[in-house]
Parts: C-alpha cells; structure tokens; sequence
C-alpha cells in the first residue's frame, strides 16, 4: 500500500445509461459518463465511485465472497450508496416487494416482469442505502451517488431491458435472495460531529461537514479513502476541491483546512477480510 497521502486518480467511465450533468463536481465534455472510479497504485483497499445515471441501470446482482471466489476467482461484492443529487421521483430498486420463488424469478428476469416485482425506493440527497451480496438492485435514472464497495467488478445482469448487453441468469439466479430489503440505512450520529453511513466487515464509512481548520484523525489501523463532496481548501498543505478522493495509511493525524464549508466522507476496511 501507498505510505503516504496521495490524491487519487479520477478515471471516467461512459456508460449507455450515463449523464453529461457531473456538475458540481466536474465539468462535461458531452461524453455519457456513467461512473468515476478513484484508483491508485497499488491497488486500494475498497473501490469507491461516484455515479452519474441518465436512464436506468440494469437490474443486477452480485454474489459474496464464497461464490465469487468458486466460480470468478475475485471476492464477492457488497456495497452502499450515498445519495448526492436527485431528480423529483428518482428511485432506487432493493429486493422484492414479496418471497417470490427461484421459477418465477427467471421467467420475470425473461420478460421484464421484474420490474413490476422488485421494491422500488424515492432516494433523495443525503439518504443512505446498504446493499449486501445476493440482493438483486436497480439505480434508476436522475441520480448522482456515491458507491463505496468490496474492491471487485463482479456483477450479474438480469435485465437490461432490451440494451443488447449480456445476461448472466444462471450465475444471477444462484446468489440472488429472493426476499425483501430494510430500504434506507438510517445515519448515526457519531460522539465529536459526523454521521456514521454504514458499517459492515469490509468497509466502514462516515461523513463529516466542516468549516475551519480540522486536525483529522484516522483509525490508527487502517488505511483510509477521503472523498470530497463539497468545498475545498488545504489538506496537509496540498489544495483539494469537491470531486476529488485522497488516500491516507490512517497512521498519523491530517491538518485539512477548509476554505468555506466541506463535505467529506471517509471510509475503511475495519478488519483484515481474505479471500474463502
């Protein structure tokens, strides 16, 4: 792993179901950017995005850590989003809204029925959803949000109405759970300011909003990804600005200056998880 703090690299991913809207956080090109990935080198603990939907994504699914180890040699994929930016009536799909049987699963996934079947969510600024392997999901269209994740890129379609992109029902039906899900992930305050998203064993993540000058300081044990949603300033004498995600080994304190309010979000593995 990287030994000191590192700005990260931006990387722009176009996608079918992508937006030319990155505003605030970036400017356009005209190009349908879908995601930005924050990578470095080495690899990073978690994967973190922000997404950017024009149209619907595909419903999906994806599997834990045992299967993917079994049939895609990768871990498994659990993963949360935080919600930065929402057109009225946007909405997120989470589980079923009843147990429905592995039959009927396939022969909805076949004929588009399962947009009907899944549970369908209003997802507005600042709400939190957790979404563990195994439940099948949809982004809808009119939203930028903040993924953080397992660092793995497996993924199972089920639909994808019409787009002409592969299917993986087989693998998908395996892991899928075909029951319901408890919909928003309400936030904890947390002692000393911030709200605590979401914890799991692979990623623990909070968010901070501040103004001044902030002596930040990390979990003592393991390396961390800051992401900035708003403002900008100093951090450890380096400028950032909102749309930009810094690593840090979590070893030390960070001096972060705020020029104007900020917005950051930090998150980190809580244990060591290997592969099955």
């Amino acid at each position: 792993m990287p030994q000191s703090l590192v700005r990260l690299t931006a990387e722009f991913k176009e996608k079918v179901w992508g937006s030319t809207r990155l505003a605030p956080w970036y400017s356009s090109d005209g190009r349908h950017i879908g995601e930005v990935w924050f990578t470095g080198t080495p690899a990073l603990p978690l994967l973190v995005k922000l997404i950017f939907t024009e149209e619907n994504l595909s419903v999906q699914v994806h599997p834990d850590d045992a299967f993917a180890a079994r049939h895609e040699h990768s871990r498994g994929k659990t993963e949360m989003w935080h919600i930065l930016r929402a057109a009225p009536g946007a909405k997120v799909a989470l589980g079923f809204r009843e147990e429905i049987s592995p039959e009927r699963l396939r022969a909805a996934a076949i004929s588009g029925e399962i947009m009907e079947l899944l549970n369908w969510l209003e997802a507005r600024p600042g709400d939190t959803f957790f979404i563990p392997a195994g439940t099948v999901h949809a982004i809808g269209a009119g939203l930028a949000l903040c993924e953080v994740q397992q660092q793995s890129d497996v993924t199972y379609r089920l639909y994808d109405y019409d787009r002409g992109r592969e299917l993986h029902l087989e693998k998908g039906l395996l892991v899928a759970h075909r029951g319901g899900h408890p919909g928003h992930a309400p936030a904890t305050p947390l002692t000393g300011g911030g709200l605590l998203l979401a914890e799991c064993e692979y990623f623990r993540t909070e968010l901070r909003n501040f103004m001044g000058t902030l002596e930040y300081q990390p979990n003592g044990k393991s390396s961390e990804i800051l992401v900035f949603f708003r403002g900008e300033g100093l951090i450890s004498g380096e400028p950032f600005r909102l749309g930009e995600a810094w690593f840090t080994p979590g070893d030390r304190a960070i001096p972060i200056e705020a020029q104007g309010e900020v917005t950051m979000l930090r998150t980190f593995v809580p244990q060591r998880v290997d592969l099955p």
